[in-house]
């Protein structure tokens, strides 16, 4: 009976033509079975190249994840400037209503003021024709006593 050895074929002496034929089908019977041998001629339940995929697979969601995690610290960052922005922007906003506001104030108060000097300015004009009526009374009654003097003094 022949061994049969599952190692590299390359170590098998070269007159073992037969034993490689062996070795061969032993490996494609564990193949069949599922089993598989590395590089380091290993039994693995997985095909060397399945293993490989998967390690490619491994690191290219290592990757995948840290620019997912870089994606969301950028992200972060810019929901944070747009956030500060907002503040800022209804910061100005509340400025200026409040400077609108001032300003409607003040113009509400000076048409106030405007119509309280127009009551003044007509009550003082007002007041000027009944003190020219009241002069024009009193240089009459001078007039007439500044007459009355005279035909006084002339009558003496």
């Amino acid at each position: 009976m022949t061994h049969l050895s599952l190692a590299d074929p390359v170590r098998e002496p070269l007159f073992s033509g037969e034993a490689g034929r062996q070795t061969a089908m032993a490996k494609d019977i564990l193949a069949e079975a599922g089993l598989h041998f590395d590089e380091l001629n290993k039994l693995r339940v997985l095909d060397p190249e399945v293993t490989q995929q998967t390690i490619e697979l491994k690191e290219e969601c290592k990757d995948f994840v840290d620019k997912i995690g870089q994606f969301q610290k950028i992200v972060g960052g810019l929901i944070e400037l747009v956030d500060q922005l907002a503040k800022e922007a209804e910061n100005e906003k509340m400025k200026a209503i409040g400077a609108r506001n001032l300003l409607k104030s003040i113009a509400k108060q000076r048409e106030a003021q405007q119509q309280q000097l127009q009551a003044l300015i007509a009550e003082k004009k007002m007041q000027l024709e009944r003190y020219r009526v009241e002069y024009e009374a009193l240089c009459k009654v001078e007039a007439e006593q500044n007459e009355f003097i005279d035909q006084f003094i002339f009558q003496k």
